[in-house]
């Protein structure tokens, strides 16, 4: 990409040629001298796109109301997939999971395999279900992040049946996590939820959590870890 460069010295070589071609017939006095003339205003300067890093956070429900093992082993798969490609890449990585009452940050952003498969290989379940703590803990960390590095671009994933049982506040934990949710689109970040519910027994929770979160929403046979892993690709592709 290229621009009138006004003066710059980063000067885009091919783009000036490109600019003063057309105008090579007019300038006979000037070819006189020079075999190609370029004027002061065919001068193009270079336009440097700086690239954004992206931040892939999981967010993911570790609690005995789905299937934990099932979840477990796509989420890790995508992440350690995800993280092979962030090798060539400024991309990062960070997984945090909810269960009985909290959430835990069981990976930091990062985008070292090596730390991602000492943090993913003992993930705690079983328990009650804090869906508000974990949307808490995920608007910390992405906040945080964006403050340190103001050009990630985040995307959140959020691997739940969309029901809450646990608050951290005085309001209904389901409540409690739609104004968390909130909080989250209005900074504007990316997210994508992925209902871990079977469909004979889906509530709507998962997709009515995606609607606070401004997200899309899909279902549960996109666990597969081939599948989760193009389909995070794809969301931040957009």
């Amino acid at each position: 990409m290229a621009r009138p460069a006004n003066g710059s010295t980063d000067i885009a070589f091919d783009a000036t040629i490109r600019a003063a071609a057309p105008f090579q017939k007019r300038r006979v006095e000037q070819r006189k001298k020079v075999a190609f003339a370029i004027l002061k205003g065919d001068l193009q300067k270079k336009v440097r796109v700086k690239r954004m890093a992206n931040l892939v956070l999981f967010l993911v429900d570790a609690s005995w109301s789905m299937a934990v093992a099932e979840r477990m082993n796509a989420t890790k798969g995508a992440i350690l997939s995800l993280l092979t490609d962030a090798y060539q890449r400024r991309d990062r990585v960070g997984l945090i999971v909810f269960q009985k009452d909290r959430a835990t940050l069981v990976l930091s952003p990062t985008n070292s395999v090596q730390l991602a498969q000492k943090a993913l290989v003992d993930i705690p379940v079983g328990g009650k279900t804090p869906l508000s703590a974990g949307l808490l803990m995920a608007a910390d960390v992405l906040l945080r992040e964006k403050r340190m590095r103001p050009d990630v671009e985040p995307l959140l994933i959020v691997m739940t049946d969309g029901a809450g049982n646990v608050s951290v506040g005085s309001l209904p934990p389901q409540e409690e996590s739609y104004r968390f949710a909130e909080v989250i689109a209005n900074e504007k970040v990316k997210s994508l939820v992925i209902n871990m519910e079977h469909a004979a027994f889906d509530q709507g929770l998962a997709q009515q959590l995606a609607n606070h979160l401004e997200a899309p929403c899909f279902a549960l046979n996109d666990i597969k870890a081939e599948n989760l892993y193009h389909t995070v690709r794809k969301e931040m592709a957009k």
